[in-house]
């Protein structure tokens, strides 16, 4: 029996209302003639006054899993990534083990397709145990099963120049792209943790300055011009690397970059409380590098939105500033930040969110069936978003295991409605469904 559904009245990518027909877990058909070519039986989603989106893809995403299942586990974490209209997310090499051989990264590969929520592609590390030194097995992992095609050392930055030449030579030959945590440790070591400025010295906080970030980006373009080879600035942060990035993009440089939506929404000043789920890397910055960072990502200077997902246990979380670990959660509100902070605001349309959260971050990783827009005989990823309603997000809620959510208690404008990972239903009005086979 052929499987059939017809969403009907969805306003596809902001443009106007339409009918979507998914057949046998692909899109059969988009716009008016939709209805009419629905078999007999086929069940019907009314969608009115809902926006239709390709599903959501994540480039930067801790998962955990293996290591800390305390923290996360690859099935919660994408159960939060369902939840927040993800259909694929890149996880992060910083586990432990780390994701540095091919065997961690099939392992990983295959807890996220027992899990079934979205697609999970394990990041590989560039350097073996992130310590910078030597390459990781960064062929293996490509030929795996996993088939790798992103590197990162996140939470430590490639700061070894002739060792970052090297990883971007090597994985140009199957078009790798290494993505980078620009974090000169000489400019900013591993004890900053507040932008530097007069706040981090009234505060007592040990100074984060924008030019460690700015001078590595610099630094990587120059070398993928170079290498003739891609690389990938992980969560901007800053009003000067957003300049680096203006440049190199005018000169032809394959550069990409991602912002995430903290960065987008907020400031520096919200470390007066020091209240430490606001501890991030890298840090929050003030209000002009957040304009900046908005401005670029609606003019196409930064490619994608990318939520540096980081669940912690209360433990990690419950010291003194300098001491409590980075990170805060992203993958459920990601969304609706973009929603209030961008779309909201009239800077961008639901079709560019489309581009910076599904398009651009599927193109970047090498994914050829996420992101393909809602297009017929494309996967039937897609989610569909009210556009209108307002949400107080409750930490309490979280499907992650961790609860350090910077956006507990703030109102939010643009909500998840529906999840759909080739047909099948992951996600639906604050209920995640069984895993998707």
């Amino acid at each position: 029996m052929t499987t059939a559904l017809l969403i009907t009245g969805a306003d596809v990518l902001g443009r106007g209302p339409g009918d979507i027909l998914v057949v046998e877990g692909r899109l059969a058909a988009v716009g008016a003639d939709a209805a009419a070519l629905a078999p007999s039986g086929a069940q019907r989603y009314h969608a009115d006054g809902l926006v239709a989106l390709p599903g959501l893809v994540d480039l930067h995403t801790h998962l955990r899993e293996p290591g800390r299942e305390d923290a996360e586990t690859i099935e919660t974490g994408s159960q939060a990534a369902a939840a927040g209209g993800y259909t694929a997310v890149f996880a992060m090499a910083n586990t432990d083990p780390v994701t540095d051989t091919a065997e961690v990264a099939e392992r990983v590969f295959d807890l996220g397709r027992r899990a079934g929520y979205v697609d999970v592609h394990p990041v590989g590390a560039v350097s073996k145990g992130l310590e910078g030194k030597e390459l990781a097995e960064l062929g293996l992992m490509a030929r795996s099963r996993a088939r790798v095609r992103v590197f990162s050392d996140d939470g430590h930055c490639v700061h070894d120049s002739r060792l970052m030449r090297r990883a971007l030579e090597y994985v140009r030959a199957f078009d790798g792209v290494v993505s980078q945590h620009a974090q000169d440790p000489r400019l900013a070591d591993a004890t900053a943790c507040c932008h530097e400025g007069e706040l981090s010295g009234r505060l007592g906080l040990p100074g984060w300055p924008s030019v460690a970030e700015e001078s590595v980006v610099a630094r990587d373009v120059m070398l993928a011009r170079h290498t003739g080879s891609r690389v990938h600035v992980a969560h901007v942060s800053t009003a000067g690397t957003v300049e680096v990035l203006r440049w190199a993009k005018a000169q032809g440089i394959a550069v990409t970059a991602e912002v995430t939506p903290h960065h987008l929404m907020l400031t520096t000043d919200l470390l007066t409380s020091y209240d430490t789920v606001y501890k991030v890397n890298p840090p929050l910055r003030p209000a002009e590098d957040v304009e900046a960072l908005r401005e670029a990502l609606a003019d196409g200077t930064i490619d994608a939105v990318a939520t540096d997902h980081a669940p912690h246990v209360r433990q990690d979380k419950e010291h003194a500033f300098t001491d409590a670990a980075f990170g805060m959660l992203g993958l459920e509100t990601a969304l609706s930040v973009v929603s209030t902070v961008m779309v909201r605001s009239g800077r961008m349309t639901w079709a560019d969110v489309a581009r910076v959260m599904s398009t651009a971050p599927a193109r970047i990783g090498g994914l050829t069936t996420q992101g393909r827009g809602l297009e017929p005989d494309a996967p039937a990823n897609l989610v569909l978003v009210d556009p209108d309603r307002t949400v107080t997000v409750d930490a309490a809620n979280s499907r992650s295991l961790s609860r350090n959510n910077p956006w507990h208690g703030r109102e939010l404008t643009g909500a998840v409605h529906l999840t759909m990972l080739r047909g099948q239903v992951t996600h639906r009005e604050g209920l995640v469904w069984g895993g998707a086979a």
